[in-house]
């Protein structure tokens, strides 16, 4: 089995987002709105999406934001030297088998080899297994909390933390 990472073309993250959108129907709402604004930020290279292949197949994939977007919560956190990470997602029946670790050091690298030298993140307070996975690659400097609302309109509190290249 191939396993590689990459920048996607436009065309395989349409595909990739048509499948999230589908896959969550409980919550679509909330999906649709995430698509239509990373596509719209992948067009003006506001974003820098990264794929994990698997013979030919998405089967992880994360986000570098590295230009102002329309997210006013990370505005602040993005600047000619620093990247906001986010849409960390690996399918289920691939989680837990090391796809994502080599996805997210390809990541990190090719931002360092672009010239960022600090990257950050979100994380819900409650999501505990990721919090000991972000401080385990580093972010351990706490930068704020803020108070978000889901396009559902659903209330979430999110800390950012950051780390060096």
């Amino acid at each position: 089995m191939e396993y590689i990472c990459r920048i996607p073309t436009i065309e395989e993250v349409n595909e990739r987002w048509k499948y999230l959108v589908d896959s969550h129907e409980e919550d679509r709402m909330n999906w649709e709105q995430w698509r239509n604004e990373a596509l719209y930020n992948f067009g003006k290279r506001s974003f820098i999406i990264y794929y994990g292949f698997l013979d030919g197949k998405v089967i992880c994939e994360a986000t570098a934001i590295v230009n102002t977007t329309t997210d006013k919560y990370v505005e602040d956190l993005i600047n000619e030297k620093t990247a906001y990470l986010s849409a960390f997602r690996t399918d289920k029946e691939y989680q837990g088998k090391g796809y994502f670790s080599k996805l997210f050091k390809y990541m990190l690298e090719d931002l360092k080899n672009k010239g960022y030298e600090e990257v950050s993140l979100g994380v819900e307070p409650t999501e505990e297994k990721n919090k000991e996975i972000y401080f385990h690659y580093g972010f351990t400097e706490f930068i704020k909390e803020t108070h978000e609302t889901y396009p559902n309109g659903e209330e979430v509190t999110v800390d950012y933390y950051k780390k060096r290249l």
